[in-house]
């Protein structure tokens, strides 16, 4: 019987604080290869039980199996695999680079990179993601050069977007990469809408939203899923599950949904969760995903389960809200060290080319970074000029603005 005493606020509590040990006994995994392929054309009302569960390709032993497995030959898988060590090591250069002073801030994707990495090899070329701030394997993956990268990182004087933009806030038409913005959510129903012309138009080209999972509290997360189910978009709404926002637990914006997957189910949009951690299955999901969206049939919900293992930013210390050895902790492991061990089950790879590998993508990183910083970096070297912020914003320059200029003397 219902308590008729005083109501009681409530607040969702985390199950361990700092200094605690950590416990995700609530991640129920199932068994890699157990969770059904459907197929794309399926009545998302078959596939609700998708939402609930984590489709995985790769077993504790290192091998693929199931419905999902075997979309990739092992050339494709090794290219993978140094898209994230080369998205780790960038990482950590970029992340030194911030703690020197050569850049004001920084984003790190420890333990996420299968993410990103893996979904861009299930795009064509003109597709367009939306991203969020920890999707930069989008571009790594895509051939987009690290210096170009780094030069946006250091705001130098050959920074592609003229210091318009916070490090990090990458922005490549080429590159199917939208510009990303500081403002959360923004970019989810820019994705739909995008999708929506692309319809429109006749064209052959989708749409990638990116959100975190913090960010499905905001208002255009769920604007966006009316427009996509409406409308049929053909996009791929994809949500990254790293379990924390930059202080703040899953469960504050998950709320009693279960899972972010579920969010998708009342809007009639399939909706699968993926283990985030596997480059296959990553890949595999996408790959559903996007066929669909190709197919005109509509949107598809993904849900990523994985972990942020480093701070949220440069600026955020973690140990504050998390237990310091939770992230070795998490039950699904390094995407790194997974497909690694997986080449190696299958005999085309070994420990010792590893570690080659890794030197050698660090010495092309160190490379990179040299080359950049030729240009400048925050406090040093050259920088964008002035005037860049009076350019390339109107067809035609306002005369308030040309009088700003003049008066700058720009």
């Amino acid at each position: 019987m219902a308590d008729a005493g005083m109501l009681r606020f409530h607040v969702p509590e985390p199950e361990v604080r700092p200094g605690g040990t950590p416990d995700f006994s609530n991640v129920s995994i199932p068994k890699a290869g157990s969770v059904p392929r459907p197929k794309i054309d399926v009545d998302p009302r078959d596939i609700r039980d998708l939402a609930f569960s984590i489709i995985r390709v790769l077993n504790r032993a290192g091998e693929a199996v199931g419905p999902w497995a075997g979309l990739l030959s092992d050339d494709e898988l090794l290219e993978g695999l140094r898209h994230m060590m080369t998205l780790r090591s960038f990482d950590a250069r970029m992340q030194m680079a911030q703690r020197q002073g050569k850049t004001s801030f920084y984003m790190q994707h420890l333990g996420e990179e299968a993410v990103s990495c893996a979904f861009r090899k299930a795009l064509s070329r003109g597709d367009m993601n939306f991203p969020t701030y920890r999707q930069a394997g989008l571009l790594i993956a895509d051939g987009y050069p690290m210096v170009t990268m780094m030069n946006q990182i250091y705001s130098n004087e050959a920074d592609p977007l003229k210091g318009r933009q916070l490090p990090i806030m990458y922005s490549s038409k080429e590159h199917g990469f939208f510009s990303i913005s500081g403002n959360l959510a923004t970019q989810y129903i820019q994705a739909v809408g995008w999708a929506m012309a692309s319809a429109i138009s006749n064209d052959q080209k989708i749409a990638a939203a990116w959100i975190g999972d913090g960010s499905t509290a905001e208002s255009d997360f769920h604007s966006a899923l009316v427009f996509a189910s409406t409308y049929k978009a053909p996009v791929v709404l994809n949500v990254v599950n790293n379990q924390w926002a930059i202080s703040t637990f899953q469960g504050i914006a998950r709320g009693g949904s279960g899972t972010f997957a579920a969010r998708g189910l009342g809007f009639g949009i399939p909706s699968l969760r993926v283990d985030g951690n596997d480059y296959l299955a990553v890949h595999a999901v996408a790959k559903w995903a996007a066929e669909r969206a190709r197919s005109n049939l509509g949107p598809t919900l993904v849900e990523y389960v994985t972990y942020r293992v480093g701070a949220h930013s440069s600026s955020d210390d973690p140990s504050a809200y998390r237990p310091k050895a939770e992230s070795d902790a998490w039950p699904l492991g390094d995407p790194i060290v997974r497909l690694k061990n997986h080449l190696i089950q299958r005999g085309v790879w070994s420990d010792e080319r590893h570690a080659q590998a890794e030197a050698e993508i660090l010495d092309t990183v160190i490379s990179a970074q040299r080359e950049a910083e030729r240009h400048g970096t925050l406090h040093a070297g050259g920088k964008p000029s002035a005037r860049d912020m009076f350019e390339g914003v109107y067809a035609e320059m306002p005369p308030h603005l040309r009088r700003q200029r003049q008066q700058a003397g720009v």
